[in-house]
């Protein structure tokens, strides 16, 4: 499985490392990670981690800028993208195929050659275009997964709440994950 992973300028990058942390682990995933600029700057502002770090977890890295990477073609062949965090701005370019970075072009290339988009949108609280946004998301056929806190499954810390979100994703794709604990009624 080829997966591209998002990760946009909006508090929580640390659950797109994690997510890379959790597919390095799944032999037969191929990671192609895309890191916008304000991602960049979330990253040093909230965390601890360098881009180093979080790049080298990724089997492929692009330039957000390099519109001419093999994952802005339709032609170029993927499962599908996840965008976590996905920014408000990045969502509102998707929406718009506004394809002004790899981001945006990359999650649109997707959509158009009939791919699975996962957008783990982070803001709160949300405004009306946001929703608005949202909406048009979710009617084009883009998966929106907000991560949601969850208590059913006896979850006690924040790693156990991102844990449930990264499984919460990778059911999208077909894709087992063992902290992930669902419902059991």
């Amino acid at each position: 499985m080829r997966l591209i992973v998002g990760i946009s300028g909006a508090t929580g990058v640390q659950m797109g490392y994690r997510l890379l942390q959790v597919l390095a682990d799944m032999p037969d995933v191929e990671t192609h990670l895309v890191v916008s600029q304000g991602a960049e700057l979330i990253l040093e502002r909230e965390t601890d981690l360098s881009l180093e770090a979080l790049t080298s977890l990724a089997d492929v890295t692009y330039d957000n800028h390099d519109l001419a990477a093999p994952v802005s073609s339709g032609s170029y062949r993927t499962d599908g993208m996840i965008v976590v965090p996905c920014s408000m701005k990045s969502l509102s370019a998707m929406v718009n195929s506004y394809d002004d970075d790899l981001l945006v072009r990359a999650a649109d290339v997707c959509m158009k050659e009939g791919r699975r988009v996962v957008l783990v949108p982070r803001e709160m609280p949300l405004n009306r275009s946001h929703c608005r946004n949202l909406l048009q998301a979710a009617e084009d056929g883009y998966v929106i997964l907000p991560p949601v806190l969850t208590f059913y499954n006896g979850c006690q810390t924040t790693n156990d709440q991102v844990d449930h979100v990264i499984g919460k994703i990778l059911m999208q794709f077909g894709l087992d994950y063992d902290r992930f604990r669902p419902w059991e009624g």
